[in-house]
């Protein structure tokens, strides 16, 4: 789970997962107000995560056709991957630019 980088609270899943749909100007952290960013490199790994989890399901759609392995694909593999996204979250004070 992700630290507060300025009062060094350890964020909930359940923050995280809240605030992790707020892609633009930052989080901010539920016990100090302060707002959090997301590491350039964490932002590197969340835009390789889903393409390749969609890159996964139609490579299994092109080998097995429409079937219920896609289907399972579709239903678990994504939410899992929305499921375990918190955990890999990584924080900062400030809004770091990839480049």
């Amino acid at each position: 789970m992700p630290t507060c980088q300025n009062c060094g609270s350890k964020w909930s899943w359940k923050q995280t997962f809240k605030r992790s749909f707020i892609l633009i100007g930052g989080m901010i952290c539920p016990y100090c107000g302060e707002k959090q960013y997301l590491t350039a490199q964490m932002r590197k790994r969340s835009t390789l995560i889903m393409p390749i989890v969609i890159f996964l399901i139609l490579l299994g759609n092109l080998f097995f056709g429409s079937s219920y392995i896609v289907l399972f694909a579709i239903l678990v593999v994504m939410p899992l991957a929305a499921i375990i996204y918190p955990f890999f979250v990584e924080l900062s004070n400030e809004e770091e630019h990839p480049f």
